[in-house]
């Protein structure tokens, strides 16, 4: 009787990198400073994490994340968790990480790995975060215009975020060559 190997959708090492991808992110979400939306670390390490990994295991790696954070694992800002912190005024801004390895995966596989697309693809990716983060933020909370909810929770990140783009793409970028 002939034995049928099958094949693994990921190999071992895979899976480490997307573990250690969604272990980075939730270490980077501790770095805090308290606001009404918390200034953290968390975007950096999703940029860094889909440079380095590529789309789909980065992708991988930030779904990873928000399952374990919904769950309870203490990995969103101020070490907290569960369903109530991602269904909270800040958690479309959590869910919205999604969309950019979405973004960044479909991008790379249109266009490869070139600068101007994965620099366009997380621009891009951050704009529907930021949106659909601050439509979440204006319903929950239910007393500000999504204006003003623009004002409080994306005006002020604007350029700090597109630092933590601008570095976490470039040492990424920089490591993803270094472990090819």
């Amino acid at each position: 009787m002939k034995t049928v190997s099958k094949k693994s959708a990921f190999k071992p090492i895979e899976l480490a990198y997307i573990a250690l991808g969604a272990a980075l992110i939730a270490i980077c979400a501790w770095i805090t400073i308290p606001t009404t939306v918390p200034f953290t670390m968390q975007l950096f390490a999703v940029f860094f994490v889909l440079t380095v990994l590529g789309g789909r295991n980065g992708t991988i790696a930030v779904a990873v994340y928000l399952l374990l954070g919904a769950v309870g694992v203490p990995v969103f800002a101020g070490f907290s968790g569960g369903p109530g912190i991602l269904f909270g005024m800040t958690g479309g801004y959590l869910v919205g990480m999604l969309p950019i390895g979405f973004i960044y995966w479909l991008t790379t596989k249109l266009f490869g790995k070139k600068i101007p697309a994965e620099i366009g693809a997380f621009l891009l990716g951050l704009l529907i975060c930021y949106a659909f983060g601050t439509i979440w933020f204006t319903i929950v909370n239910g007393k500000n215009t999504f204006a003003a909810s623009l004002m409080i929770c994306v005006v002020p990140f604007i350029l700090p975020d597109c630092i933590k783009l601008a570095i976490g793409y470039l040492v990424g970028r920089k490591l993803r060559t270094l472990i090819g």
